[in-house]
């Protein structure tokens, strides 16, 4: 019943982001010619150049087929299952809900877009799921081996604010970068701005635990003896580091295997070695 009632409340969520997205779309980037980031902004780059003739909403779901068959063989079932229908259902709604142009202010509508639809991405990701793109990307990145994640974001969201600069004037390229800022801001107060986290597990279920981690996260862990202070009651704590995108399923392995265990999450600015399962 639990995973059910868990199940349910990722789609609600996904349901609730998508709806958001939309709405930061039609109503305040597209009409004011203002571009997103990731894969959503250049899906809108490619419909402003063939002049609408292919919508953002379908320009951007063939974007995610390709990284979503990556995701399902490299990351996971559960969390490409769930960041397909977030991509689908986004789709859904930038096609239902016309563009309406809210204001005739560009910086309200940069701002305003920006902080909306990174209220949905940000609550996707707390909850364990992506809205594609750039975020798969990245997840199979952190999967596969310790590479910059940031720098991939970084070149992509460059790439649409020069060809917007170029294609549209450049007023619209700084606007362009007034709303990616609103939206990383936003996305970082929600879920968390550190690519990687250190988890530290106090336990009496220390076996059990390794098992389910290793069963659902390709990451290594330190186990280290630990002796509570007050109790004198043997204990271990189990160390590891884990990407942003892993945090959710790491807390609900946690709450499944030993519900009273202690667990510190604490952000980490920087790791040597191999940050991944041999």
């Amino acid at each position: 019943m639990l995973k059910i009632s868990l199940h349910i409340k990722k789609v609600f969520v996904v349901l609730i982001s998508a709806i958001l997205n939309g709405i930061a779309m039609n109503l305040f980037l597209i009409p004011a010619n203002v571009y997103a980031s990731g894969f959503t902004g250049v899906a809108q780059l490619l419909s402003s150049i063939t002049g609408g003739a292919i919508s953002t909403g379908i320009l951007l779901f063939v974007l995610n087929i390709p990284v979503t068959i990556l995701a399902w063989f490299k990351v996971g079932k559960s969390f490409t299952i769930y960041s397909f229908v977030s991509v689908a259902l986004m789709t859904f709604f930038l096609e239902v809900i016309p563009i309406v142009q809210v204001s005739q202010d560009i910086l309200l509508n940069a701002v305003f877009g920006g902080v909306i639809a990174a209220v949905g991405v940000g609550l996707t990701l707390k909850w364990g799921a992506s809205t594609g793109g750039m975020d798969i990307i990245a997840m199979v990145l952190s999967r596969m081996q310790d590479r910059p994640v940031g720098t991939y974001f970084f070149t992509l969201n460059a790439i649409i604010i020069l060809t917007a600069g170029f294609l549209y004037g450049w007023e619209k390229a700084l606007y362009t970068l007034v709303a990616l800022y609103a939206q990383t801001r936003v996305i970082d107060a929600i879920h968390t701005r550190h690519e990687k986290l250190t988890a530290m597990i106090i336990t009496k279920k220390a076996e059990e635990m390794k098992k389910a981690i290793y069963s659902r996260l390709m990451r290594g862990i330190t186990t280290i003896p630990a002796k509570g202070a007050f109790t004198n009651e043997s204990k271990e704590m189990m160390m590891i580091v884990v990407s942003r995108y892993e945090l959710f399923d790491l807390e609900h392995i946690i709450k499944e295997v030993d519900p009273h265990a202690f667990t510190n999450i604490v952000e980490t600015a920087g790791i040597f070695g191999f940050f991944r399962k041999d």
